[in-house]
């Protein structure tokens, strides 16, 4: 007997890789879209990241609207916008605007951190962020109000009250989710009756503790009498598994240089990535993510997900399809992340 298939879902950074354009790369994502949507993926979210040579999702707002009008099924949802770059009224309109274009398939993933550095932060933001971050509880509360049909009521002072719609006539409301890495967020959406996601493909560490804290201390709502969680992995699967630890090593050389504090660049092809100097340093950083990556053929990587899936109790994974594309593979295609999912699925 074998563990049960978890549904599957998707992550997309929207990858810019050496001598693409943004227009490339956000063709090759709608691509993937497509792709995952044929597939029958249950999901597919877009990451919010600034000022990033290699990650062209800036804006989930935008390319959710634009996948919306290539895909029939999928829900398409944020993973996640950070909210203390945004004011919450301004979320609420741009997903409830994205209900009406795709009705009952949004979703609004929610998370606390920046998604980039202090500057960018403070241009996103110019009042500050501090106050921002420790009202976040309140603002997720609020958008959840100004979202529904009776939307939010605000009290002034003097006494007198002042109503706050997202839209005009809301007939349907996205399905808000946090999102999160820490403790932190998993008891802030157990207590607030709210599914929640553990982010495994960035961090991995605290997975199961966050789990705990969110089931055991789950306070039903309305909406979500039962916790509801799927967790996140770095993916990549190829007909052999030489070619899936290639397509793996751009993705992870970009690791390193996140966790090394080196300078960012676009993402390498993996003929780059493969050509490339290495070090000491950089060779650690790469073997310990990898070891929490799921890379192999299709049949490998689906037993993996299986498993995972089974240990933690989760009935759904979201794939990132981190493979990288060789020199010769058009710019305008997701060539490898498609194959990473069409082989999954196939294998599963």
């Amino acid at each position: 007997m074998t563990a049960a298939a978890p549904a599957l879902s998707v992550l997309d950074l929207v990858p810019v890789r050496t001598g693409q354009t943004s227009a490339e790369a956000i063709a090759a994502s709608m691509s993937l879209a497509e792709t995952a949507d044929r597939l029958g993926y249950r999901r597919y979210w877009f990451a919010e990241h600034h000022n990033m040579p290699a990650v062209a999702s800036t804006s989930p707002p935008v390319l959710i609207a634009a996948a919306a009008t290539r895909t029939k099924t999928m829900r398409l949802g944020s993973g996640g916008v950070m909210l203390p770059n945004h004011a919450p009224l301004i979320v609420a309109e741009q997903f409830a605007a994205l209900e009406a274009i795709a009705p009952g398939r949004i979703d609004l993933g929610l998370g606390r951190a920046p998604g980039s550095d202090p500057v960018i932060t403070q241009l996103l933001r110019t009042a500050g962020t501090t106050s921002d971050v420790e009202q976040f509880p309140r603002h997720v509360q609020d958008i959840s109000l100004l979202l529904g049909s009776e939307g939010a009521t605000l009290r002034f002072t003097s006494g007198g009250e002042y109503n706050v719609h997202a839209t005009p006539a809301a007939v349907g409301v996205p399905e808000v989710w946090l999102l999160g890495s820490s403790d932190y967020s998993a008891q802030l959406a157990a207590s607030q009756g709210l599914p929640y996601v553990f982010a495994n493909h960035f961090s991995g560490q605290g997975l199961e503790r966050a789990l705990n804290l969110y089931r055991a201390g789950y306070q039903p709502s309305e909406a979500h009498p039962e916790p509801r969680t799927f967790l996140t992995v770095n993916v990549v699967a190829a007909p052999t598994a030489e070619e899936a630890e290639q397509r793996a090593l751009p993705q992870l050389r970009m690791m390193s240089r996140l966790r090394l504090n080196k300078p960012l660049v676009a993402l390498e092809t993996v003929d780059e990535a493969l050509a490339a100097a290495s070090d000491p340093a950089t060779d650690q950083v790469v073997e310990a993510a990898r070891s929490r990556w799921f890379v192999g053929t299709g049949e490998s990587v689906a037993a993996e997900l299986r498993d995972f899936a089974t240990k933690f109790g989760v009935d759904e994974v979201m794939l990132s399809p981190v493979a990288g594309a060789y020199d010769a593979e058009a710019m305008d295609a997701a060539t490898g992340r498609a194959q990473t999912l069409e082989l999954v699925t196939a294998a599963l």
